[in-house]
């Protein structure tokens, strides 16, 4: 029975080949074979199996969707620095009525990163700091290079519908430049046609020259005294001539000496000390300048910037109030000026609720953080910004931070937001250490006093020179 089966098989097979055989020109030949022939479309257009197929004609209509590519504009300046792993999404060029550039960034760095780049960036090109972050985290910082204007914004934000492998928050930076219009407005020359006589110091040779012309390294300070019954006076001794200014460090002379022709300067002739004929005075810029001193110098000079101002003066003390200080009493030659700085919250006392400073310790020699204390406020003019020992740390860099009182950290931290007007960068220069118990030098306190203000917003020693002159 089985080869009947495998007989008729056989049979159905050979009549079947025979078929085709035969009608192999045929048109129903030729079908059967172009119906079991491979797809001659699978050659040139290969098909991933699982993929979502689109028509070969969608394909051909389609245009690729790539993503568009924001470039920096040509001019960026080069000074400018960039965070290295942020992206650009955005630039808006200047216009007609705001020459200001404006460019917006991302980046999945966390903002205190991206805070810390930039303020040790900024430092490091000579930016001129004028606002930065208080807080490490988020802000904006402001700095001025030469005609140029900067403003970096920075903004943590939460990431939405974040991909898979992507962080959870994000920061985006924004940064505008633009001329800076105030330094484009000095840089203009003044037409000599409309100069005038108060525009100019009259200088030795010119008819409305008036005073000797001093020997080279002397400064003479003019004749003014104490007056106790008028609290906006200021405290001068007699006409004076500093010979010994050439032992400064020459990087503070030029402070030294306008600080000087103001008159602030007060100190006791060698003629006095030595009862001699000799009438020459040595200022002694490397001697410790004592907390007394200073106190009768900062008044004076404050007073002399100041002397069209009579809002901005310290007023001295009368003689009915009580002593802040039992060390000072109404009879020292020095409690106007020193009382009145107390009672301006400058030095601290039982007036500003400081139970430890019962003594003022007139004769001691002045540290630099005390210096600090009381130049900054009247810098600032107003109140000081919240502080920490990791916050002066990092703005400043000093090694010895921890070695800071900590009631001083907040006018150490606000100077440094003075940029290139800060009291520390202008006697000290650069230095990673403070050494805040270091006492301070006649020089150096007469360089910290060379100017009141913040950046942009201050009279230098040079300008009230200009103001006492001008007829």
């Amino acid at each position: 029975m089985l080869y009947f089966q495998r007989s008729a098989v056989f049979l159905s097979l050979a009549v079947l080949l025979t078929s085709l055989t035969a009608c192999a020109n045929s048109k129903i030949g030729k079908g059967l074979e172009e119906s079991l022939a491979a797809d001659s479309r699978l050659k040139d257009n290969p098909v991933i199996f699982g993929a979502n197929q689109t028509p070969n004609s969608d394909r051909q209509n389609s245009k690729p969707t790539t993503q568009p590519t924001v470039q920096l504009p040509a001019d960026f300046p080069k000074d400018i620095p960039i965070y290295p792993n942020a992206q650009i999404q955005e630039v808006s060029a200047a216009t007609d009525s705001e020459n200001k550039v404006s460019t917006r960034w991302l980046s999945s760095d966390p903002s205190n990163f991206i805070a810390s780049f930039y303020r040790s960036q900024l430092q490091n090109k000579n930016w001129q700091i004028s606002q930065q972050p208080t807080d490490d985290q988020s802000g904006t910082f402001t700095a001025t290079q030469d005609n140029l204007q900067l403003t970096i914004s920075i903004k943590p934000q939460s990431v939405t519908n974040a991909a898979p492998n992507q962080p959870q928050t994000a920061t985006e930076l924004l940064i505008e430049y633009q001329p800076n219009s105030k330094t484009v407005a000095q840089a203009t020359p003044t037409p000599s046609s409309q100069i005038t006589s108060s525009d100019t110091v009259p200088q030795p040779g010119d008819p409305q020259f008036i005073g000797p012309v001093q020997p080279e390294g002397s400064v003479s300070q003019p004749n003014n005294t104490f007056n106790t019954n008028n609290s906006t006076s200021t405290v001068i001794s007699d006409t004076q001539e500093f010979s010994d200014l050439n032992k400064a460090p020459q990087e503070l002379q030029k402070y030294i000496q306008d600080v000087a022709r103001l008159g602030v300067l007060s100190v006791e002739s060698e003629g006095t000390k030595n009862n001699s004929t000799n009438t020459t005075n040595l200022f002694e810029p490397n001697k410790n300048i004592s907390r007394r001193e200073y106190a009768r110098w900062l008044v004076a000079a404050n007073n002399a910037m100041y002397a069209n101002i009579p809002s901005k003066q310290i007023r001295l003390a009368s003689e009915n109030v009580q002593p802040a200080f039992s060390d000072i009493p109404k009879t020292d030659p020095d409690f106007p000026a020193i009382q009145g700085l107390a009672e301006s919250g400058l030095f601290p006392s039982l007036l500003s609720g400081d139970s430890t400073q019962v003594l003022f310790r007139p004769d001691a020699p002045l540290t630099r953080e005390q210096l600090l204390v009381s130049k900054v406020p009247l810098d600032t003019r107003q109140a000081l910004p919240t502080a920490s020992l990791s916050a002066v740390s990092q703005t400043w860099g000093f090694q010895d931070a921890a070695k800071i009182d900590p009631k001083a950290l907040r006018a150490i931290l606000a100077d440094f937001q003075n940029g290139e007007q800060s009291n520390i960068r202008r006697v000290y220069g650069y230095t990673t250490l403070f050494q805040p118990k270091k006492p301070v030098t006649r020089a150096e306190a007469a360089a910290a006093l060379w100017y009141f203000g913040t950046q942009g917003e201050g009279v230098s020693a040079t300008d009230a020179l200009k103001l006492t002159r001008s007829p």
